[in-house]
């Protein structure tokens, strides 16, 4: 377990629908599109032949329904008590969801459907042939039934009919639930929460992943916390703690020395960093412990539906059941595939771990965290190069982010924008001596060299820092389920959202209320301003 900085935990194994750094092996079929993915929507009821008279809503009251059109309707149909009168529109509005979560929390299987729509009636066949008594409330046939679908569309991101819950897992729409079938997930769902042995099973032990799984326990559930963090090559298995000493007060146990002449010294910093992040990750544990969350330091692999294989550094392997999962495994850094780069460059996570001052250093890559680590080393007096392909802060405002850029290059740092590396070779030996990198130009064929070291000790550093591709990301809705119902996702490891940990922690803490507090506010992005 990492401190302050953002920590991953891992899922191995390779799927097409789950991918965390490595996949969950879940097998269910890609379902492209928001949960529903039906082609029933909002419409009314299509209008009668021509020459015949519409024979206006049938079997409508407040607070009740009757059964629609159905062949074999199976189950009960549920009743929706009415908010009662003189209340204001938000009173009303909070009431009604209310009540609708008290259905889904009460229901083995609860149906929103429509009378005349024949994806609810398939669905409604299913659960009849298999012997699943339902709850099925038609909202055709319900004077709010309107308010109801809006309603439901902010619970589940779904706005068509039919909208399906089992045991308080929301499957989806007719196709979904037909899928879920197929492959066996609908009949573990139907066996119900207490199959499992927790509640929730958070892969990953970093911010977004604790604040997830603390407020899951503060809200009465039984959960698991699975962290593991592979080794880099240098044998690093933690990541990045950041911190910038704005006074001297307390600078001096971090490696700051100084009469006159201010000095910094680089083994007393790493020193005092690595005492900090354990006492951190006793902090964090001390936590956990305190609102039984189990933490289980092992590499989770996904088996079958709702089973996790954990397998701890001896390689002891246990399989824990749970009715829900979420994947906060974060992002780590990769090496590029270059000549020279394992031999002798490190990445971000390795930075704190060196035994000795890097010296001169090229930080290949622009996202946030290459740029912490450029801005860091030139805030100890070294000589940083900044390497770019593209752009500086990909999915951020650029205009924002050129500031940021402009602001470092007038402290000092260096930018070297459209080039890539194509080769890393050793010219001196030492700790580690010098080193020549080879780059290309990504706007044509222009090559550059360029040697890094200090003029007194000779000492050089190349940083990697580049995240997956976009196919390693895991793509979810806006409620960060993904694909599989029972699965869901928030920070790094999320496709096209922001890698922040401060949007992490809180989408952690909103994912666990909707979970398990009956809550709707979701994750929205933290504004950062730049003074």
């Amino acid at each position: 377990m990492r401190g302050a900085g953002r920590r991953r935990g891992g899922v191995r194994g390779s799927s097409s629908h789950l991918r965390a750094r490595a996949a969950a092996r879940l097998r269910v079929p890609e379902q492209p599109g928001p949960a529903g993915g039906d082609a029933e929507a909002l419409a009314e009821p299509p209008p009668p032949p021509r020459g015949q008279t519409s024979p206006g809503p049938v079997n409508r009251r407040p607070g009740g329904v009757r059964g629609g059109p159905v062949s074999s309707p199976p189950g009960r149909r549920a009743r929706l008590s009415s908010p009662g009168a003189g209340r204001s529109s938000a009173e009303a509005r909070e009431e009604l969801r209310r009540r609708l979560l008290g259905l889904i929390e009460g229901s083995r299987v609860m149906i929103f459907s429509k009378s005349y729509c024949p994806h609810s009636a398939r669905v409604k066949e299913l659960f009849s042939s298999l012997g699943v008594e339902c709850n099925i409330l038609e909202l055709d046939q319900i004077d709010d039934g309107a308010s109801v679908q809006e309603v439901l569309s902010e619970i589940t991101s779904q706005r068509t009919v039919p909208n399906i819950f089992v045991n308080k897992v929301h499957m989806g729409g007719c196709d979904r639930t037909f899928q879920a079938h197929q492959s066996g997930l609908l009949q573990k769902l139907l066996q119900g929460d207490s199959a499992y042995d927790y509640d929730l099973i958070v892969i990953g032990g970093g911010s977004g992943g604790l604040a997830c799984a603390q407020e899951a326990a503060i809200l009465g559930k039984k959960v698991m916390v699975l962290d593991f963090v592979v080794p880099s090559p240098q044998g690093t298995s933690w990541g990045k703690l950041f911190f910038f000493v704005a006074a001297l007060v307390d600078s001096r146990k971090f490696g700051w020395e100084y009469n006159q002449q201010v000095k910094h010294n680089w083994e007393t910093m790493t020193e005092a960093i690595q005492n900090h992040i354990g006492s951190l990750n006793w902090g964090y544990r001390l936590s956990l412990r305190e609102k039984a969350v189990a933490y289980v330091n092992s590499y989770g692999e996904f088996v079958e539906h709702h089973k996790i294989k954990a397998t701890n550094r001896k390689g002891q392997e246990t399989c824990y059941t749970a009715a829900k999962f979420v994947i906060a495994t974060g992002e780590r850094p990769r090496y590029l595939g270059i000549q020279g780069d394992k031999e002798y460059c490190i990445t971000s996570d390795d930075l704190f771990s060196l035994p000795y001052c890097p010296g001169k250093t090229l930080v290949v890559g622009a996202s946030y965290v290459a740029l912490e680590c450029a801005g860091f080393l030139a805030g100890v007096g070294l000589d940083v190069t900044v390497m770019v392909r593209s752009i500086l802060l990909r999915g951020f405002d650029q205009e924002m982010a050129e500031k940021v850029g402009s602001y470092m290059e007038q402290h000092g740092v260096k930018f070297l924008r459209k080039f890539v590396p194509v080769m890393v070779q050793q010219l001196e030996k030492g700790s580690p001596g010098k080193l020549k990198v080879v780059a290309k130009s990504t706007e044509g064929p222009e090559t550059i060299e360029g040697v890094y070291n200090t003029s007194s000790s000779s000492i050089e550093l190349v940083i990697i820092y580049f995240f997956p591709n976009r196919s390693g990301k895991v793509p979810v809705n806006d409620v960060e389920q993904t694909n599989v119902p029972y699965v869901y996702a928030i920070g790094d490891v999320l496709e096209g959202k922001l890698e922040l940990t401060p949007v992490a922690i809180q989408a952690g803490k909103l994912l666990a209320r909707r979970l398990f507090g009956g809550r709707l506010e979701k994750a929205s992005c933290l504004l950062l301003f730049l003074r």
